[in-house]
């Protein structure tokens, strides 16, 4: 067991200590993935080709920066977007710069 920890602190520690591991999100790259997967699809349940208008409704289903982190996940999930939670990360801190102006 005392190996194990130690193995442990061996890989993890240089991650955390370069800051890998506490990267700050991308805010560009939430951009182009939104744009690449997700405005199509927001400009189709919107009704008017316009994808952004999702975000910016009156009756939006996101109402603090957890919901908002919520429904990313869960559309990379059902969507099968293929996102990586660094990407999720980036898309929620993108659309919360953009649109929403949540506190994280």
């Amino acid at each position: 067991m005392k190996h194990l920890a130690q193995s442990l602190v061996a890989v993890l520690l240089p991650l955390v200590v370069s800051g890998v591991a506490f990267a700050a999100p991308n805010i560009q790259n939430g951009k182009a993935i939104d744009q690449a997967k997700c405005y199509a699809c927001h400009a189709k349940k919107t009704g008017f080709g316009n994808g952004d208008m999702i975000y910016t409704r009156s009756d939006r289903k996101v109402k603090d920066f957890a919901r908002l982190k919520t429904m990313v996940a869960m559309c990379n999930t059902e969507l099968r977007l293929d996102m990586f939670p660094e990407d999720e990360a980036d898309v929620t801190a993108y659309l919360n710069k953009q649109f929403y102006k949540f506190k994280p």
